[in-house]
């Protein structure tokens, strides 16, 4: 380590060093941070880690590197990190427990989820940090194993009040995506004066100032290639060599430069560092063992010492990183063979059966399926791990070495499964072509056509219907099942294209009804759609009705289409169940597929109900959750929130997103969202002719589960804005539906419908049952809405006294949720009427966080600190630093207090 002037420790470092103490002085005091530092290879990203390392209290440092050959094998990066901390193993919740156990491979169990792994990575920081801070340190990220990197940035974007200090180094330029979005540090070239000190250590006396120059120009002060390039150049090859115009980037140049020392050395020392470059865990006793059966001694060490290549302690270590890929590039592919062989023997097959497995897989000169079955053995336990990615590689490369066609194509395709399992949905369609080169009995060939349905029902679901038709199609006579759920997602792809690809559904309708009928639940939903899309709506209500009765737990990734259809059917009950039930089992299981769909329909219901703030809550889960772990939300529940809050310029900038992402998408159902949104957004703020506009554009296509709502939008619209013709059609439409559903959300709707466009006469009437059937409902913010449209009426006909009963009530109720616009109308009809209104004081409560006010609700609810930590993915301490600022702020001593402080304020 290189001294500089100002005593940090590192020449040239001393805003890094300074960030690098402000971290340690934030952990210490009882906060968690997370620093990245980016640079590019031999910029002194792992220099500035050891700063850190040195720097930080004794006995609280963790330390772990991705290693290229060890990029496949799961949760091996976080294992090493977390492996000083099992003894706080016992003190975390059972599922927790069981959970970490399973994937570190010392507990047999279900595959575990990557969230439920997260959580129990954050259970165990948090509980080893019950006594002193803790720094936790990752080199080398960009070669961490995949389901690592998913834990540790999962765990990054939720450590808050846990006194963790988490630091990883990344080298760039390289993948962006990986820790995107976290606190980032630049690591740079050094400054040009503290550049050429660092060259004077290492260049000859009779070199040239101008040569110097050149040196640090052409290196842009990276302080490795400062010290490599030049090594071994006499001063004429520096003079006239170095710095000549070169396309190589400076990476691959110091690499070529450890690749020539290498060459320097003598065979055996070559071998050794081969050997060490090759076994990925620095290894002592294993190494000498390898070596031993490459008739290499020991004091072959000495010259790669020497130079400054490797040093070998208690562990191996390498002077770089880019010493290993230099041993591996100048190495033949002979000697890379001899060098796996003589590990895979040395490796213990019993204590360790999947490197054996692997190292005998790279010694293998040709096709060996005693090797191939190793190699799906351990394809087996990674799965049982969770570990879908190292599954995918050893099925992988077990498929090269089979040579039996038929294994070879049953491994292929064992190995698409895992890979679309993993997430890695785009390198599936190259695995599914090369397992149809082989034979496939009929089983096998309805798998491949049921997995490449599922690959272009993720990629492209708005263009999906006609690659998922001849998928279908084809699938018909090896699996009528298979066929009948792939005809589902037919339409439900139609179904997302909506108006830009209006032929997709019927064609799908026509080709689905041909097929021969069965009796399991996506045939229950297929025979509902169709009969929706040929036959109408009444006459499907039976058909879904029956489907969402037949719904169970094992059905909830379903909820893509089971939620929509609920609202379809006006069902808020089974609405309100199904988005409940599926957002508990997603976060109790971890299941990453079914959480964002989860998170969107539970926050979707929860506005209906009033619940904007629980609404908003989930939503930043949702993007706490996409940021940490990759998938999307739908843009749904942001488009519906935003509409009823109120806020113009946010919502239709949303919105306009929303119509550019749907058209570049071709999912034309977002198009009819956001003109539903955007007609409760005019609605709300009594601007009718907007609202009228946008509700016609809406209900121009028939989209599932969205015209109901968007009928009742058309009919306020129209009505107000005193569209008389386009009111009545528009509740004429609705009553189509409602009178079919007979739900007591469905006739309420058609009551307030009737109200604004039937005869005058029956207007009191029908606004009484409106209030009386929703107010039956879970749905709180249509009651208040039908009573703003009774008040309104009800003020317009001289009753003010019973208007303002009417009109209080509704702003209660919007003004509570955060309904602005709505809550503004209110406001203004009560003034109208002579009352005023008093406005609603901003008390402590109204200060919490969006956070804090998930808390807070949880808690109220009876939930304990771990409970609250499990549903919201934050450590049991996070919780309680939380709940003592709440209590702060609210003025109270205990959780006994919070309900009535909330009711107070």
């Amino acid at each position: 380590m290189l001294s500089d002037t100002a005593g940090t420790g590192l020449r040239g470092r001393r805003g890094e060093t300074e960030t690098l103490d402000r971290l340690l002085r934030d952990v210490g005091a009882g906060q968690s941070r997370v620093l990245v530092l980016r640079g590019e290879a031999g910029s002194g990203k792992t220099a500035l880690l050891d700063y850190l390392a040195a720097h930080a209290p004794t006995g609280t440092v963790l330390r772990a590197a991705g290693v290229e050959p060890e990029a496949e094998v799961a949760y091996s990066a976080l294992q090493q990190l977390c492996a000083p901390l099992l003894t706080h193993l016992d003190r975390l919740p059972e599922p927790q427990r069981d959970t970490l156990a399973t994937a570190f491979g010392l507990g047999a169990g279900d595959p575990p989820e990557a969230l439920l792994v997260g959580l129990a990575v954050l259970g165990l920081f948090a509980e080893a940090t019950s006594t002193r801070p803790l720094v936790c340190i990752v080199d080398d990220m960009q070669w961490v194993d995949r389901m690592s990197e998913v834990i540790l940035t999962f765990v990054a974007r939720r450590l808050q009040a846990e006194s963790v200090a988490l630091a990883f180094a990344l080298r760039s330029p390289g993948d962006g995506e990986i820790l995107s979005g976290l606190p980032t540090l630049l690591v740079d070239g050094l400054p040009a004066a503290d550049a050429r000190e660092l060259l004077d250590t290492v260049l000859p006396e009779l070199v040239d100032d101008h040569v110097r120059a050149r040196v640090v120009a052409e290196t842009r002060g990276n302080p490795l290639a400062l010290l490599e390039l030049p090594r071994g150049l006499t001063p004429a090859e520096l003079a006239f060599g170095f710095g000549a115009p070169s396309s190589t980037p400076l990476v691959n140049r110091v690499e070529q430069g450890f690749q020539r020392r290498i060459t320097a050395l003598p065979a055996d020392t070559r071998r050794l560092l081969l050997t060490a470059a090759v076994e990925p865990v620095g290894d002592v006793p294993l190494l000498w063992r390898a070596l031993d059966r490459l008739d290499v001694v020991p004091a072959a060490a000495a010259p790669a010492e020497a130079d400054g290549l490797l040093r070998i302690g208690t562990r191996v270590q390498f002077h770089h990183p880019l010493v290993r890929s230099a041993c591996w590039r100048s190495a033949t592919a002979p000697e890379l063979r001899e060098v796996h062989r003589a590990l895979a023997d040395v490796t213990d097959q019993g204590q360790d059966p999947d490197r054996h497995a692997w190292h005998r897989a790279h010694a293998a000169t040709g096709p060996d399926n005693e090797v191939a079955g190793e190699l799906e053995r351990s394809a087996d336990r990674a799965l049982a791990r969770g570990g879908r990615s190292a599954a995918a590689s050893f099925l992988e490369r077990a498929a090269e070495l089979t040579s039996d066609p038929k294994a070879r194509a049953a491994r292929t395709l064992a190995a698409a499964g895992a890979r679309f399992a993993s997430g890695a949905v785009t390198t599936v369609p190259a695995l599914l072509a090369a397992a149809e080169l082989g034979p496939l009995d009929p089983l096998q060939r309805a798998a491949v056509e049921r997995l490449r349905a599922r690959v272009t029902f993720t990629l492209d679901r708005g263009r999906a219907g006609a690659p998922l038709l001849e998928a279908a199609r084809r699938l018909e006579d090896l699996d009528p099942a298979s066929a009948r759920a792939t005809y589902l997602l037919a339409l439900g792809a139609a179904q997302y294209a909506g108006r830009l690809r209006s032929g997709d559904l019927s064609r799908a309708v026509d080709a689905a009804r041909e097929v021969p009928p069965g009796e399991d639940l996506a045939d229950l939903f297929l025979t509902g759609l169709t009969v929706r899309a040929s036959a109408g709506y009444a006459a499907a209500v039976p058909h879904l009705r029956t489907a969402l009765e037949a719904l169970t737990d094992t059905d909830l990734p379903l909820l893509w289409l089971t939620a929509p259809v609920a609202i379809e059917v006006w069902d808020d009950g089974t609405w309100e169940r199904l988005t409940e039930q599926a957002l508990s089992s997603a976060r109790s299981t971890g299941a990453r597929s079914l959480l964002p769909t989860a998170l969107d329909s539970r926050a979707v219901a929860l506005v209906s109900a009033g619940q904007l703030a629980a609404a908003s809550d989930l939503l930043t889960e949702a993007e706490s959750f996409a940021n940490a772990t990759g998938p999307g939300t739908h843009p749904s529940a942001a488009l519906v929130l935003a509409a009823h809050q109120g806020q113009e310029l946010p919502t239709m900038r949303l919105i306009d997103a929303t119509v550019r992402e749907a058209e570049a998408r071709g999912e034309g159902r977002w198009l009819g969202l956001a003109g539903y949104a955007e007609a409760v957004l005019y609605n709300g703020l009594g601007r009718y002719a907007a609202a009228l506009e946008a509700a016609r554009h809406a209900v121009e296509h028939d989209d599932l589960a969205l015209s109901g709502w968007a009928l009742g939008e058309l009919v306020e619209a129209a009505a107000r804005a005193g569209d008389v013709g386009s009111a009545g059609d528009a509740r004429g439409r609705l009553a189509e539906r409602t009178s079919a559903a007979g739900t007591d959300w469905a006739l309420g709707a058609q009551a307030v419908a009737d109200a604004l466009a039937g005869p005058p006469a029956e207007a009191d009437g029908r606004y009484r049952e409106a209030v009386e059937r929703l107010g039956a409902t879970r749905l709180h913010l249509q009651t208040a809405r039908a009573r703003l449209l009774y008040g309104e009426w009800l003020r317009r006909e001289k009753r003010r006294t019973a208007a303002r009963d009417q009109l209080r009530a509704a702003y209660e109720v919007f003004a509570t949720a955060g309904a602005d616009g709505f809550a503004g109308r209110a406001s203004r009809e009560l003034a109208a009427t002579g009352e005023t209104v008093r406005k609603r004081s901003a008390g402590a409560a109204d200060e919490l966080t969006a956070q804090e006010g998930q808390i807070v609700r949880l808690a109220v609810a009876g939930r304990t600190n771990p409970e609250i930590g499990a549903e919201l993915f934050l450590s049991p301490r996070t919780v309680e630093w939380h709940m003592g600022k709440v209590f702060a702020k609210l003025g109270i001593a205990s959780r006994r207090e919070l309900a009535a402080a909330l009711r107070e304020r």
